[in-house]
């Protein structure tokens, strides 16, 4: 198991490292600009992106629904910390940063995570979820002047938060409790609260976006939505 999960997250390492390579090509940053990460945990991520920017720590601020996490990225790094609800309006003014960054996030916005095991309706889970999510890309668009907000695409084989073949296109009646087993005997656990994404579905949520592949054998792996800064 070690040996896989080495594998996997070297992986990772190499796709977080591309990702922020685009992010800094279509960005030109300076020290008074003004970035949000949202589900920021503790800004390792967006500390990693921004590197060499030389943007003032402050400037740079990091939004979670976890107070330790964003408390944490505030004595690591100096990032502002921002709690945040779990849906909702943020609490800043329209266009207030030059750039919202949001990786791995919008596919978790979904349900109250206390209802993320017991809901098990495919068709309820789809419409709390594309709500949510629509709320979410909208605050995103209202806050930045350019956003860059990736996640994992729905139709790669290997779902990305099980590291599992196919798992991503099981109905939920079927998916809830297959993950109560494979989080006990695997060695990738998550909770089911994920809905991923195809590009149609990227491009209907932020339609003046840019919409980047990223692509692993031959296959789109993750879908990035990017809007420059105007």
């Amino acid at each position: 198991m070690s040996a896989i999960a080495h594998a996997v997250n070297g992986f990772r390492a190499r796709a977080r490292a591309g990702r922020a390579h685009v992010f800094r090509s279509r960005f030109r940053l300076g020290p008074g600009s003004k970035v949000l990460d949202i589900g920021s945990e503790d800004g390792s991520s967006i500390a990693a992106v921004l590197q060499g920017a030389g943007i003032a720590p402050g400037n740079v601020y990091i939004a979670d629904i976890d107070v330790e996490s964003v408390e944490r990225g505030r004595r690591l790094f100096g990032f502002t910390p921002v709690v945040i609800p779990e849906s909702g309006r943020l609490p800043f003014d329209d266009g207030f940063f030059d750039v919202v960054y949001c990786s791995s996030v919008i596919e978790h916005v979904t349900l109250p995570k206390t209802a993320v095991w017991t809901l098990r309706s495919g068709r309820e889970f789809r419409r709390i979820a594309d709500e949510r999510q629509a709320e979410f890309a909208s605050e995103i668009r209202r806050l930045g002047r350019g956003y860059f907000v990736q996640t994992p695409n729905r139709w790669f084989p290997i779902e990305s938060h099980t590291w599992l073949p196919f798992v991503g296109y099981l109905p939920r009646r079927l998916l809830v409790p297959l993950l109560g087993v494979t989080n006990r005997v695997w060695v990738k656990r998550t909770s089911p609260d994920w809905r991923l994404l195809s590009i149609a579905e990227m491009r209907r949520l932020f339609p003046e976006a840019r919409i980047v592949r990223e692509r692993v054998w031959g296959m789109t792996k993750s879908i990035m939505a990017i809007k420059g800064l105007t």
